[in-house]
């Protein structure tokens, strides 16, 4: 069930502006235990919420890897989302209307700021396992950083250190579509829907890859000149996350992503800042992933100095972190089991 944390004072951001209270909605599964060493944090991707049960089954629950009835669960849902935690549709105090696009810019590090608060709040002081994919691993990252006496282990999946330049051109195309509905900027719910649609058609895209999309929506009928399988299934996936997600909060979380970088204030040097990184790490790729490719894990696990790298075979491109839920609980657990020897 989906609980919230009211913070009734000023909380500052990296940019400098300043949000007047902050929300945090979060779940938690399983019972901390005595000595409060069982904790497992998950940290959440772009569109997801804090329900982890629900988005990573077969990774979190019950007799999978992260299973409550052996560890205590935390997931936070990220500012600037639209699941619970302080985001554009949400009512700034000062004016006593919604933020919606006048929501000022955030960062991964505003976001772990956030987790922190929350943590402190729960009576949280050591985090067995702190684990993510996607932007997830980008909070994990980030907050072993920020925290490295805390967090013990990490467990990271299709993820980066920095945005890169590939990611930062995707989601300016994909903030390109939502600006173009014009209705994006006015301040009601439902705003720019249709540039929203557009933003996750490109995103989808980039989620899966060209194997992937011939082999389960390529059309068998040569004969077509419309309607094809293809067309389709990408304007499925567009209304769906219209009708749950919102365009401002997209656009503000793309913008949070582009800024991700380990390095900022810390010297610029990537490899530099992973060096520091203490914890024990397992580090998957997927093969076909083209949103964050095993280029970009492969750096994260020759730099930090206790990292072991997984490599797995999936058709499912980037979004295989989320489908392939049996490899990766498998994988995930032996690793655990090592950890505890």
């Amino acid at each position: 069930m989906l609980q919230t944390l009211h913070i009734k004072k000023s909380f500052e951001l990296e940019s400098g502006d300043t949000l007047p209270e902050v929300t945090i909605g979060y779940h938690t599964y399983g019972t901390l235990n005595a000595s409060k060493s069982n904790v497992v944090w998950v940290c959440h991707a772009l569109t997801a919420n804090s329900d982890a049960t629900d988005w990573w089954k077969g990774v979190v629950g019950e007799n999978s890897a992260i299973d409550p009835n052996k560890y205590f669960i935390v997931c936070a849902n990220i500012l600037g989302s639209c699941y619970g935690s302080t985001g554009p549709q949400s009512i700034n105090p000062v004016t006593g209307q919604s933020y919606f696009a006048d929501f000022p810019l955030i960062t991964i590090r505003d976001m772990v700021k956030a987790h922190i608060l929350l943590k402190e709040h729960l009576g949280i002081s050591s985090v067995h396992l702190l684990m993510g994919g996607s932007m997830g691993g980008y909070q994990v990252l980030e907050w072993s950083v920020m925290e490295p006496g805390v967090i013990k282990n990490i467990f990271l999946i299709t993820t980066s250190p920095a945005e890169s330049a590939w990611g930062i051109a995707i989601h300016t195309a994909q903030r390109l579509a939502i600006e173009a509905d014009e209705s994006w900027k006015e301040k009601r719910i439902g705003a720019g829907e249709k540039g929203l649609k557009a933003a996750r058609a490109i995103g989808m895209l980039t989620y899966r890859n060209y194997d992937m999309m011939v082999h389960q929506q390529a059309d068998h009928d040569h004969e077509k000149l419309d309607n094809f399988k293809a067309s389709s299934y990408i304007n499925y996936q567009g209304d769906k996350l219209v009708k749950r997600f919102s365009a401002q909060s997209y656009w503000a979380l793309t913008k949070s992503m582009d800024s991700h970088n380990i390095s900022r204030g810390r010297g610029g040097n990537l490899a530099a800042v992973l060096r520091r990184v203490p914890q024990r790490a397992l580090v998957m790729a997927i093969a076909s992933d083209i949103l964050c490719p095993p280029k970009e894990q492969q750096f994260i696990a020759e730099h930090l100095p206790n990292a072991t790298y997984i490599e797995i075979d999936s058709s499912y491109g980037h979004d295989g972190f989320l489908v392939e839920f049996q490899i990766i609980s498998e994988a995930l657990t032996r690793w655990l089991g090592h950890v505890a020897e």
